[in-house]
């Protein structure tokens, strides 16, 4: 018989197993290939072929396995509540990146005791090992199928009237569903049920809030236990708890999405700020500040209004509409055309630490990582159409210096045209080609994302890895050649003659609020020591040694590390304790010793005991390693 492997015709014999046609097309040696995909469907490799089915294999990691897994599972989960509560009704349950969620309309909370109950149910229900059938209905008939689940009812009359509808069933459980899905729910070894929120119905806040039960999956215990584990991790990471417990920053109900940096927080944002300033300098940019508010024309000229009215805040001024700006280019093409420029000139590379702000849906707000208003650390290059590349080359180097010093590791992504963009075809030819000159020259990897660009321009983005694994979309380029267009940017060629030039759009950090989320949950709050609000804390176990130790803190001041002291009439384990709570990279503890010998006792973060040592001797270590911007 004739099974397809790949899309090619493969001849092999009757009763033949996936396993078998796994050593038969790709050898003996293959063992990383857990399932058969058969005709989409995930299944064992001990299943029989049959003829002309559609044939592939796939490991237990392979993020479409991953996918089927998690979306029968969220089926097992609606079998479950519905058997618990029989009076829910269902809604959507797709799989996500990391897990699924299933939305139900049930009139019985969904509390932590429940949940401990469905997963219950679910696993019996993994235990009956029931196959899973795929069968389809007309229009019709999907109605008369469906009548007693309303939010199914809404997804079958949106399709088209002569669409073949299809289901999915295990057992007397049957869902709506175009799948694919696992041969068989015995397949599901290892699931959690992990949090219940709230959802409106399609996303819509103007529908009903029902409640969404979010689980993950996966093939084996092992993968389970690693996915928990992090979790339990980002949980005691969370920026929102570190930034109170460490009074950096916060977001409080008087300001929804409004961030609040406190004296530690400002310190941490301005270390950040100082070293974006002298990187940019050594690089050749120059920093401009334009203004917040701008009139409505500006934003009519760049496109933002027809774009991005959404998300704007406008006000009146003497009864003439204007705009708090949401992004700064436009700003950046108004001081580009306050001199004249020649060719001689160029490249112009112009930076801002721009506030901008947003009108996020409140839904959507969450710590610093989704706000209102926040800092983007902006760039704008102005250049002729030779220097593309050697520019996109010049940024993106930049950006892995920057990522190198926090110690992320990133990947690539060049995003193109979308539908709703502004622009001739042979502008967006030549800038995507641009693009993809430069990130060819350089060698790097990156993944093609079509129709993801900015409605101005092709980009590309960087998304970096952090210490659980996460990815944070952070830098971006994006090569822009309408915006000169619209606001008629010009510089003088060497034939005097005027021509347009091309400009980058590009930032770093991307948002500062944003990126210093990142970056307290990548070091959990533990910043490397040029960070640290606090580098130093000096300890006295009594207070006789309260006058040494103010000697040690103005030495320790006098060169520039950030100190503080503890010189309280408390136990020193009271005062160490408090201290390393504040994950200090240094603690100093005086006793009468080291006041006598006039030394220090330094332990690092950690608990490192670092042993008695000479003050002037720390200072040059530390000093060093604050220099250095080490990990």
């Amino acid at each position: 018989m004739i099974v397809h492997y790949q899309g090619n015709p493969v001849a092999i014999q009757k009763q033949t197993t996936a396993q078998d046609a796994l050593h038969l097309l790709l050898g003996e040696s293959v063992t990383n290939m857990h399932f058969a995909t058969i005709n989409k469907e995930v299944c064992p490799l001990t299943t029989v072929l049959t003829d002309g089915c559609d044939l592939d294999f796939l490991s237990k990691d392979d993020p479409i396995a991953l996918s089927v897994l998690r979306h029968t599972t969220s089926h097992v989960l609606a079998e479950a509540v519905k058997t618990l509560i029989p009076e829910a009704r269902l809604a959507i349950g797709p799989a996500t990146d990391d897990g699924f969620y299933y939305d139900f309309d049930s009139p019985v909370p969904f509390t932590p005791e429940l949940l401990t109950k469905i997963e219950a149910v679910m696993k019996d229900i993994i235990r009956r090992n029931t196959p899973v059938r795929r069968f389809t209905l007309s229009l019709e008939d999907a109605l008369s199928y469906m009548k007693e689940e309303p939010y199914k009812l809404e997804l079958i009359r949106d399709l088209s009237p002569d669409a073949e509808i299809s289901f999915y069933s295990h057992g007397k459980f049957t869902d709506l569903c175009a799948g694919p899905h696992l041969a068989s729910v015995g397949m599901i070894k290892s699931f959690r049920l992990l949090s219940v929120a709230g959802a409106y119905w399609r996303g819509n806040e103007k529908n009903k809030m029902l409640q969404r039960i979010y689980g993950t999956a996966f093939f084996d215990q092992a993968q389970l236990d690693e996915y928990l584990f992090r979790i339990d991790e980002a949980k005691k990471r969370d920026h929102r708890k570190l930034g109170r417990q460490l009074d950096l920053f916060d977001v409080l109900d008087e300001g929804p999405g409004m961030p609040f940096f406190y004296p530690k927080g400002m310190i941490l944002r301005n270390e950040l700020e100082s070293y974006w300033r002298a990187l940019h300098r050594k690089n050749g940019y120059e920093e401009i500040k334009t203004p917040m508010i701008l009139t409505r024309e500006l934003w009519e000229t760049s496109g933002h209004w027809d774009h991005y009215r959404d998300t704007m805040y406008s006000i009146k001024i003497d009864d003439h509409d204007y705009a708090v700006k949401p992004m700064n280019c436009p700003g950046g093409m108004l001081a580009y055309k306050r001199k004249p420029v020649s060719y001689k000139d160029l490249p112009i590379r112009c930076g801002e630490l721009g506030l901008v702000h947003r009108n996020e849906k409140s839904g959507t707000l969450h710590g610093l990582m989704r706000v209102r208003c926040f800092t983007q650390d902006d760039a704008h290059i102005f250049m002729t159409e030779e220097m593309i590349k050697d520019e996109i080359m010049g940024v993106y180097r930049l950006i892995d210096e920057v990522y190198s010093v926090f110690g992320f590791s990133y990947h690539v992504e060049l995003s193109t045209r979308p539908e709703n963009s502004i622009g001739t075809d042979e502008m967006w030819e030549i800038a995507t080609k641009g693009l993809k000159d430069a990130l060819d020259e350089i060698g790097v990897h990156y993944i093609i994302n079509e129709g993801d660009g900015a409605f101005y321009g092709p980009k590309i983005d960087f998304h970096l890895k952090d210490s659980l694994g996460r990815t944070w979309q952070c830098g971006t380029i994006q090569l822009d050649m309408n915006l000169p267009e619209r606001f008629k940017l010009v510089y003088t060629d060497a034939n005097g003659e005027k021509r347009r030039p091309v400009m980058i759009h590009r930032v770093l950090f991307g948002s500062i609020e944003r990126f210093i989320g990142i970056l307290t949950e990548h070091y959990a709050g533990a910043f490397p020591v040029w960070l640290s609000p606090v580098q130093a804390k000096v300890l006295t176990i009594t207070t006789h040694q309260n006058a040494y130790a103010e000697a040690v803190i103005k030495a320790l001041e006098a060169n520039g590390i950030r100190t503080e002291g503890d010189l309280r009439n408390e136990k020193i384990s009271l005062k160490i304790r408090e201290a390393r709570n504040m994950k200090i990279p240094y603690l100093i503890v005086i006793g009468q010793k080291e006041a006598e010998d006039s030394l220090i006792s330094v332990t690092a973060r950690g608990g490192v005991n670092l042993g008695s040592m000479v003050l002037n001797d720390f200072i040059l270590c530390i000093r060093e390693e604050i220099l250095s911007k080490s990990n």
